[in-house]
């Protein structure tokens, strides 16, 4: 690849912040754990796979398509 190329320059220019970085490692890795947190955590305890447990297999755009159009026409 040609070095004075734009992609090459903006790869060296994160690749040798990143090596040289120290304190920021340390914040990276706090914002990894935390959306590891949020993410994988938080998910399987806070929102359930409600299409699973109310919709048969298979049938979930109905079952969508349905619930939509009653909570539209009901006041």
């Amino acid at each position: 690849m040609n070095k004075q190329s734009f992609l090459y320059r903006a790869f060296d220019l994160y690749y040798e912040g990143f090596k040289n970085m120290t304190l920021g490692r340390t914040l990276w890795t706090i914002i990894l754990i935390k959306l590891f947190i949020m993410f994988a955590i938080l998910k399987v305890f806070f929102f359930p796979n409600f299409l699973k447990k109310h919709a048969e297999s298979g049938a979930e755009p109905d079952y969508v398509a349905t619930e939509m159009i009653e909570r539209a026409t009901t006041p």
